[in-house]
């Protein structure tokens, strides 16, 4: 309390402190009391108000726990007097236990009396139901019976109350209104068949549609109300309840399988086309049923019904057990395609579930998949298992065929800028485009897949296409008069592979990904790198063709008739630009690396003559005669490789000047400056080798050994300076076996 009292005195010491701040303000003094004591006096009037105020709520709170307890008192003593009371009157009660049976068996012939009339009409009011069944009137059968089940319930209920354990009364009564059971059963069928046809009733005769409705509601109510009176008494009447709505949607469930598994109409052994025909039918029945459903069938049925998301999802269902089904069965190829381009986008397009008609009801993207991912990728690797096999066994019939192609009689076909060429590229990459369209129906994925899939085989069957032309060309050299268009199909081969090369790259440009680019980029270059070899292999067998009937005629270089006048040369240029007529219809980047290869053949083939040392030049006149020719015969040459190369770009210069450079060296009249020519012509082409050098002087005829020697050893001790652009050629030149040593001896 102290300390209170020191607080407040405190506080009003620096309140006063506050008010007189400054000296004019103690004028004020007097004024400032008053208010204050004007405060002071309010505050206390509110406190007694308050004070006053929790007397009065103590006092009246005091007042009622008293009248609360009185109450108590009073209520205590009429409780026992209520006891006292029970008690003696329990004997009374035992003694009206008559009256209670009297009042029971009151009620029971009550209920008899009312429905006395109903009770002995049973036999006609059954005929009248049954002609109302017959003729379709469902409405008023259906009226009557509840007429004769609501007599029979109350006199069961009756006799329950009576006596629940009287089996035999509930027999009795349950036998004589046995007919009415039937009945049930009979409108029942009437009314099944009508939810069966359903979405065709709806459409024709609405009006009986919803009559059925009507019944299966009336029905719902009445089991409802049976089961209520059940919980209250325990008696529920015989074949209640009867869950006529439950069974309506049975019913529409099983038709809806059905009429799903109904539409197969063909088998593989029938039809070929039998799962495409079969989803076909399935999309159009599935998406005209539920149109029908949301434009006239959801208007028969009460809203809480909510039929037609109740069909949806019965379709939903129906279309998934379906489609498992059809999954587990021993599928082909294209039919796995079929099946899951159906599954996997026709269901979800606008064709079927994404139809504008069946928005907004229809959310695609809220339906489930029709068959599990785990089911799909199964499918797909199965697919993929059966593809790899189909593709292996398409790619080596198509080999076969064109194998027959390759000894026909006939030249083959060419194309439309003449360039010889064979089905065979066409009907692979057409097989190649077909199953990558079909893979793309599915999804990017799968295509993928398939593209590698195909890519890889491709790059084994070339591999296989080698070894075929290999094996064409060694059959033909066993009897060259056979096949008799060798030549011709040859070069068809050779231009396949450029054509493969360029189907390759339209098929990865058309399908593939370009993140995927560089997976496919090795396999690609093995590819190319087996089609250059195949289009060298054969471009080799064809020069190999034109060299053997050139044989007779290189025999003939360098020899003493061939310096006397023979026409050798001017025959190995007619017969290279004749069989050149038909290398024109080689493709060009073939055809020009034929030209530079037959050009390097042929002066590889005429060096080789001068290496042969066929001839040995006995005097300079000789020599001028012979190198004079060398030189005419390389202009010939040239000019033939200028011809062909026209247009190509080749340098057809560079070959023939090498066998200018030795006519030079054997030309030569001065033998001081033999060294010399000979220096300058390998510094200009440098894989000649000794026995080269040895061959050349050998044929020029006029070098003794110890000359050969000099040479030879002075040109080893020379430095070496390689042009870089030079290709070398005489390394693929031997001379006859006889080494350096032994020509010096």
């Amino acid at each position: 309390m102290e300390e209170t009292d020191r607080e407040a005195v405190a506080t009003a010491v620096q309140r006063v402190a506050g008010m007189l701040q400054r000296p004019d303000q103690l004028d004020k003094v007097e004024q400032y009391r008053r208010r204050e004591a004007r405060k002071k006096a309010s505050v206390e009037a509110r406190l007694k108000a308050a004070i006053q105020s929790q007397l009065d709520g103590v006092r009246t709170g005091l007042s009622q726990l008293h009248n609360a307890l009185n109450d108590v008192k009073d209520i205590q003593q009429s409780l026992i007097d209520v006891n006292k009371d029970w008690r003696q009157s329990i004997n009374t009660i035992e003694n009206l236990k008559d009256v209670k049976d009297a009042v029971v068996q009151h009620s029971q012939l009550a209920a008899a009396v009312e429905n006395l009339k109903n009770i002995f009409s049973v036999p006609e009011i059954v005929r009248e139901t049954q002609d109302l069944i017959e003729r379709g009137e469902l409405l008023q059968a259906h009226r009557k019976l509840m007429d004769l089940e609501c007599s029979r319930d109350d006199l069961m209920y009756e006799q329950y109350r009576m006596d629940s354990k009287n089996t035999h009364d509930m027999n009795l009564i349950h036998t004589y209104f046995g007919d009415m059971q039937k009945l049930s059963e009979e409108l029942a069928k009437q009314l099944w068949m009508v939810v069966q046809r359903s979405l065709v009733t709806v459409r024709r005769d609405p009006t009986l549609l919803v009559s059925v409705v009507r019944i299966i509601e009336r029905e719902e109510k009445i089991d409802r109300r049976m089961l209520d009176r059940k919980k209250q008494t325990g008696f529920i009447p015989p074949g209640r309840p009867k869950k006529w709505k439950e069974k309506m949607f049975n019913i529409l469930e099983r038709t809806v399988s059905t009429r799903i598994e109904g539409t197969q109409a063909d088998t593989r052994e029938s039809d070929k086309m039998w799962l495409v025909r079969h989803l076909e039918i399935i999309r159009k029945y599935v998406l005209d049923d539920l149109l029908v459903a949301k434009t006239l069938l959801d208007q028969c049925f009460p809203p809480h019904y909510d039929i037609f998301n109740r069909l949806l999802n019965m379709y939903h269902q129906a279309l998934s057990t379906r489609m498992q089904e059809l999954a587990a069965e021993d599928l082909e190829a294209n039919e796995i395609v079929s099946l899951l381009t159906w599954v996997l986008n026709t269901y979800k397009s606008t064709e079927m579930m994404g139809n504008s008609e069946l928005c907004p009801e229809v959310d695609v993207n809220s339906l489930n998949p029709l068959i599990s991912q785990n089911v799909v990728d199964q499918l797909l690797s199965k697919y993929m298992s059966t593809l790899t096999s189909n593709i292996i066994g398409w790619l080596r019939k198509a080999l076969e065929t064109d194998k027959k192609d390759w000894i026909k009689e006939t030249e083959p076909e060419a194309d439309q800028d003449g360039y010889y060429q064979t089905t065979l590229p066409a009907i692979v990459f057409q097989m190649f485009e077909q199953n990558l369209q079909v893979a793309t129906q599915i999804n990017e994925d799968l295509k993928t897949k398939v593209l590698l899939l195909c890519l890889q085989q491709m790059n084994s069957f070339l591999t296989r296409y080698k070894d075929e032309a290999q094996l064409y060309k060694e059959e033909h050299l066993k009897s060259r008069q056979y096949p008799q268009c060798y030549v011709q199909y040859m070069i068809a081969v050779i231009n396949n592979c450029q054509t493969f090369k360029e189907s390759i790259i339209s098929l990865k440009r058309k399908y593939l990904r370009n993140e995927m680019e560089d997976t496919l980029s090795i396999s690609h270059t093995s590819m190319d790198a087996t089609l250059d070899i195949i289009a060298k292999e054969g471009c080799s067998s064809l020069l190999d063709e034109v060299f053997m009937d050139l044989e007779p005629h290189l025999n003939e270089l360098m020899t003493k008739k061939w310096l006397m006048g023979s026409n050798a040369v001017g025959t190995i240029c007619v017969t290279v630009e004749d069989y050149f007529n038909d290398f024109a219809k080689i493709k060009k980047p073939y055809k020009k690396t034929m030209t530079v290869e037959a050009h390097r053949r042929v002066v590889v083939e005429y060096i080789r003559a001068i290496m042969l040392k066929r001839i040995s030049f006995k005097n300079a006149e000789e020599r001028k005669e012979g190198a004079e020719r060398m030189i005419k015969e390389a202009e010939q040459f040239r000019f033939l490789f200028k011809k062909l190369a026209a247009g190509s770009g080749e340098d057809t210069e560079g070959l023939c000047d090498i066998i200018e450079a030795i006519a030079e060296v054997i030309k030569l009249t001065d033998p001081s400056l033999l060294y010399l020519e000979v220096s300058t012509l390998v510094s200009k082409y440098p894989d000649i080798r000794d026995d080269h050098i040895a061959a050349l002087l050998t044929v020029r005829g006029d070098a003794s050994r110890d000359m050969k020697q000099t040479i030879i050893e002075t040109l080893d001790q020379g430095p070496s300076q390689p042009n870089p652009n030079y290709v070398p050629i005489f390394k693929e030149i031997t001379v006859p076996t006889i080494t350096v040593p032994k020509l010096l001896k």
